[in-house]
């Protein structure tokens, strides 16, 4: 089940939130961030939304979507998605990125526009394009992986109207 995400549901997604960052593999956020801090950056207010895919009480995957930037901007949305290590290679990730198109297109946004997919995140850059992105840009150099030094940073978009 995918719902919006509670805060009671925060203990469950800051462990792999945590591990995640620690990795330093897919997001560029502060290394020494307390818990309050990360909430703060991953709860997305509305006109956005987070949410947590669910099964039997155990929080799989979050992911937070809403307008990529605001005022004349805010037709073309954005997202962000983790995923507990448990959990990858199990579909979360493709279940939470088809409900996150989903609501985008509900929501009446011309385009969803990822600003910064690592490069080196194979398994990410592949789900995304098999839901429809493509790469428009690569910054060079623009991430900093723990395992592979400097790598780029890809723009990815997925239009969902014509023209």
């Amino acid at each position: 089940m995918i719902r919006p995400m509670t805060e009671e549901d925060w203990a469950q997604v800051w462990p792999f939130w945590d591990e995640i960052v620690q990795a330093g593999e897919t997001y560029a956020y502060p290394l020494d961030l307390t818990s309050e801090q990360a909430r703060a950056l991953w709860t997305v207010p509305p006109p956005g939304q987070t949410v947590v895919l669910e099964e039997d009480g155990t929080i799989l995957g979050s992911a937070t979507m809403g307008p990529n930037r605001p005022g004349r901007g805010s037709h073309v949305g954005t997202a962000s998605f983790m995923v507990s290590g448990a959990a990858r290679g199990k579909g979360v990730g493709r279940r939470l990125g088809e409900h996150v198109v989903q609501w985008h297109r509900d929501a009446g946004f011309r385009a969803i526009q990822f600003n910064a997919v690592v490069e080196t995140n194979e398994a990410a850059v592949h789900l995304w394009q098999a839901l429809g992105f493509r790469i428009i840009g690569t910054v060079p150099e623009a991430f900093d992986s723990r395992a592979h030094g400097l790598v780029g940073l890809h723009v990815m978009l997925l239009p969902l109207v014509e023209g």
